[in-house]
């Protein structure tokens, strides 16, 4: 997949309710009117308790109906009784807007009473809300204590989310090995986003040992339930051999099947066989095909290699315009080769305007960022252009290139 130019410039290739009881016993020696007053107090707490919980099974009812006015209706006495399944319940319709205005804020107040309560889905929403900063102050400290209560009553989102703050190191101390404990207990419970991440954590070694085999297990488990990124993962490690024999048609099925979903990364390894000829017919076409599913998802590797197709006429019709166009949104992602072929185009003036100020600038950008032999060929590269600039011109390309960096490659043209 490497694109040869005709000059000295070379380009770089690419080869997840208890009632409350009551003590009658100690009432035997009270006068007979008064039992039966107790007594008719007694009928009417039950009857109270039995309208209640009526009230609440026909409110979940008319959830299941659709019938969101209704739902409301019933649900806000309860609530205002604090009655915890309504309190839960009616956060929901104002946050969705069923059955009563939208408002934000009302629907974080019941959810908060929910969660105090000791509600453990509205403990859960109330972590989501602090990690958005949606409705209440952005605070991932505030997100980990009420994932934390929620993930304690085993639910298993709420143990996914709190593996995620570990790993990531927001709002509690960094632990890959507390995020793996977190995303297995998720993961026993079924989770596929929690099976897909303790893979990637068995994969690369991090707070447990590494393993191949132990990731293919975990990414078979998310992949059986259609997690899509754990989907291609599985067809990575079955297109390298890694933890189980190498076996590229059995790959093709795994990228397939995400790919259907969307999956980028899926739809670009696809591109990847298809140029490659590995476990399908060789075909450009195709390769072009997949390569653009994820180019526009915005997959920088994809872009590249959609780049060169252009570049070379493989698979599509030749276009320097179309390599460039490609090539810059690759390199404005921090795609060294990319930004190493976008700099020999605009020495070249193909498909670009010639602008050797702005090619010197793109190859320095490429320099900084590349590894291996790619350095060599963007150091070779940028050393021919140099030719053809004044000193001042160089200063002045440095100077853009320092400002592209900077920016992370916002501002570069």
């Amino acid at each position: 997949m490497q694109g040869a130019k005709p000059s000295t410039i070379s380009m770089s290739g690419r080869c997840l309710c208890g009632a409350p009881v009551l003590d009658v016993l100690g009432m035997l020696k009270v006068r007979t009117l008064m039992l039966g007053v107790l007594f008719a107090l007694f009928l009417v707490a039950a009857c109270a308790t039995v309208s209640a919980a009526d009230s609440y099974e026909d409110a979940v009812s008319a959830i299941h109906r659709d019938d969101y006015d209704l739902a409301a209706r019933l649900f806000r006495p309860l609530a205002e009784q604090g009655h915890v399944g309504a309190q839960s319940f009616l956060a929901v319709l104002y946050a969705n807007g069923q059955g009563v205005l939208q408002n934000d804020e009302i629907a974080e107040q019941w959810y908060r009473r929910a969660a105090q309560q000791g509600d453990a889905a509205a403990q859960f929403q109330l972590g989501l809300l602090y990690a958005k900063g949606h409705w209440v102050a952005q605070s991932y400290a505030e997100a980990s204590q009420w994932y934390r209560r929620a993930a304690d009553q085993r639910v298993a989102m709420a143990q996914f989310q709190l593996g995620e703050l570990y790993a990531n190191g927001q709002g509690v101390p960094q632990s890959y090995e507390e995020a793996g404990r977190w995303y297995r207990l998720a993961a026993d419970q079924g989770d596929a986003s929690a099976q897909f991440q303790l893979g990637v954590f068995y994969e690369n070694g991090q707070g447990v040992p590494q393993s191949h085999e132990e990731a293919v297990q975990w990414y078979r488990r998310a992949a059986d339930q259609e997690h899509a990124r754990a989907q291609s993962h599985l067809g990575l490690l079955y297109a390298r051999g890694q933890g189980l024999p190498k076996d590229y048609r059995a790959a093709i099925g795994w990228y397939r099947r995400a790919a259907q979903q969307g999956d980028a990364l899926a739809q670009f390894q696809l591109g990847v066989l298809y140029a490659n000829g590995q476990g399908v017919p060789r075909n450009y076409e195709m390769a072009g095909q997949w390569y653009r599913r994820a180019a526009d998802q915005g997959d920088a590797g994809a872009q590249f290699n959609l780049a060169v197709r252009y570049d070379n006429g493989q698979g599509v019709a030749q276009s320097y315009t179309e390599a460039g166009r490609w090539y810059r949104r690759a390199a404005r992602q921090g795609h060294a080769r990319a930004q190493s072929n976008l700099g020999v185009l605009y020495a070249g003036g193909q498909g670009l305007p010639k602008d050797v100020i702005r090619a010197y600038m793109w190859l320095t950008v490429a320099v900084a960022g590349s590894k291996g032999d790619d350095v060599k060929t963007a150091i070779m590269n940028q050393t021919a252009v140099a030719l053809d600039l004044l000193p001042a011109q160089i200063l002045q390309a440095q100077e853009m290139a320092r400002r592209c960096q900077e920016s992370q490659f916002v501002q570069c043209e």
